[in-house]
């Protein structure tokens, strides 16, 4: 039995390692990939501290970090589920083949609602979230090949060429804007007649000379052969029109990595588990940071913070249960 469990091993995870190695807690982080989202960015200008990095070095830096203070990492392993145990811990079963309780320690729990890869008094969830896909024919076949989530990302590798980005919010609008100034046309399909985003966005991109703004239009299909060359979108009178493009970047969104919380954590209506000032979900003892949580803004320095609190918090809650 553990005394905390980290899910996730990015922005939030990190700091809350830190300041759990240095309250002494008995804790692990377990987390699919360590570096997550941030690792798949570009350029990252908004740390304290560090003028310009990559998401690739900052994640880097992170993980020289918590191996320095001997952080127990289980990385390759996928959570499927938390589940709240009868005397107030929590299990937590895995999708992936990462390490495991030993059988006769599983066998006697007796009261677990199922047979727990992890067990812990408290978790910190800090699970961020992934971009929200098209699911149209094309498009996982030319991820990467053409097809990006990441335009500070992959936008560079596109200069001078022809691209188009798809979404109507604030991210495709600085995504068309950041593209604009880096390639020879840049295409704008948005699904809705109006765009979503900031008004001053909208503005700076309608006075770019170079960028088409296709609106009322739905993308259906992702073309190409080996890499991507272009994408079908269909008109409000059901007529199908193709575009010519090197590169395609996807800016509908994004989903919280949520679904592993138990059913009484209480989630606004895009999912983002709902927290208050001290990183408390609904549930006791469950704690989320970061990207996951429904805090207005996603950025790297405030998942930071929201992870030092969630840990601060739980080791508050600690302290109340063994007084």
């Amino acid at each position: 039995m553990l005394d905390l469990i980290i899910i996730g091993g990015s922005s939030a995870a990190t700091p809350a390692a830190v300041y759990a190695k240095r309250r002494g807690l008995n804790f692990k982080i377990v987390t699919k990939d360590f570096g997550g989202e941030l690792a798949t960015s570009g350029e990252i200008g908004n740390w304290p501290g560090i003028v310009s990095t990559t998401g690739i070095d900052l994640s880097q830096k992170f993980r020289e970090h918590l191996d320095t203070l001997k952080v127990d990492i289980d990385e390759g392993v996928e959570v499927e589920k938390i589940a709240k145990n009868p005397d107030g811990t929590f299990c937590i079963t895995t999708m992936s083949d990462g390490p495991t309780m030993a059988a006769d320690k599983m066998e006697s729990s007796v009261d677990a609602p199922m047979k727990c890869d992890y067990e812990a008094k408290t978790v910190i969830v800090a699970t961020g979230a992934h971009p929200k896909e098209l699911n149209i024919p094309g498009e996982k076949e030319f991820r990467t090949k053409g097809v990006s989530y990441c335009t500070v990302c992959d936008g560079p590798i596109f200069a001078g060429k022809t691209c188009a980005t798809i979404g109507g919010g604030n991210s495709a609008l600085e995504s068309a804007l950041m593209l604009a100034d880096i390639c020879s046309k840049v295409y704008v399909i948005n699904k809705n007649p109006v765009f979503k985003g900031e008004q001053v966005l909208i503005d700076n991109l309608k006075a770019k000379k170079n960028v088409e703004i296709v609106l009322s239009v739905v993308t259906t299909k992702i073309n190409g052969n080996e890499f991507a060359a272009g994408l079908t979108y269909k008109d409000q009178a059901g007529s199908e029109h193709e575009i010519k493009a090197d590169g395609m970047f996807v800016h509908i969104g994004m989903i919280p990595n949520s679904f592993i919380v138990p059913s009484e954590v209480e989630k606004d209506k895009f999912g983002y588990i709902k927290v208050n000032a001290n990183c408390e979900t609904t549930v006791p003892g469950l704690f989320a940071a970061g990207d996951v949580t429904d805090v207005p803004f996603k950025q790297n320095p405030i998942a930071a913070g929201q992870g030092t609190i969630a840990l601060l918090s739980a080791v508050g809650f600690l302290n109340r249960q063994q007084s």
